[in-house]
């Protein structure tokens, strides 16, 4: 139904004004960003379509304007190419929706910066889930404290497969000296899903805690991110 038919506290933008942001469904959000639909298919249709969940994060059958982001994690995180596949998105919608998750990278990056990492640990995972959990292959990042646990950056050192990335400690030591961090916090994404850490995980940060101490750099945590969760290992007591 075009949103002009239907009931005017039911148009997701009257809707927000009238009753906040939490009462909107993902797809009544998306659809206040994509603003219209094409022919024969209301906005409200595209955006639900384009949240329909799917085994893979990224887009599939896109070129038909089917699903295929993976609900709406999946959709922020795709990159601009991904979203110019799908039939509808012009460069203005496009530029919307990759504008939405840079803003909200920025926003939690600021809060990380400002305060101390840990004084609110659910805001590193929310912030790490942004960054890496709808990727479709592995990525190893790190997070670089100073004295006070503030964040100074986050680069993500390593890309691999699906099952296997390749770590290089020596490179994590080269990284952390140049950002002058007291400590770090490591973090890598599964994306099959499962965050539960494997022995290979287990091993790679023993390793990395041995080569960050000989400079005097503290691994405060290893974090491992899925679509929708995140493990802190410390907080597992595997660290």
């Amino acid at each position: 139904m075009p949103l002009k038919d239907l009931p005017l506290d039911a148009r997701p933008r009257e809707k927000l004004l009238a009753r906040g942001p939490g009462a909107l469904s993902d797809a009544e959000l998306l659809a206040i960003l994509l603003r219209t639909g094409i022919a024969g298919k209301g906005v409200l249709q595209m955006a639900d379509e384009l949240l329909q969940l799917k085994n893979h994060s990224t887009p599939r059958n896109t070129d038909r304007g089917q699903g295929g982001f993976g609900g709406i994690a999946g959709l922020l995180s795709a990159t601009a190419d991904d979203l110019k596949r799908v039939k509808g998105l012009g460069p203005a919608k496009r530029a919307e929706i990759v504008a939405v998750l840079e803003l909200a990278r920025r926003a939690m990056a600021q809060r990380l910066q400002e305060r101390e990492v840990f004084a609110d640990p659910q805001a590193v995972k929310h912030y790490l889930q942004l960054h890496l959990a709808a990727k479709g292959h592995e990525v190893f990042a790190v997070l670089f404290l100073d004295t006070q646990n503030k964040l100074l950056a986050m680069e993500e050192l390593f890309r691999g497969t699906l099952t296997q990335t390749s770590v290089y400690p020596r490179e994590v030591v080269i990284r952390a000296l140049h950002h002058s961090a007291a400590a770090v916090v490591l973090a890598h994404n599964h994306p099959s899903g499962t965050v539960q850490p494997s022995r290979a995980d287990e091993a790679l940060t023993q390793t990395l805690k041995a080569a960050l101490a000989l400079v005097d750099v503290r691994v405060l945590d290893h974090i491992i991110v899925g679509p929708g969760q995140a493990l802190s290992m410390a907080e597992a007591g595997l660290l």
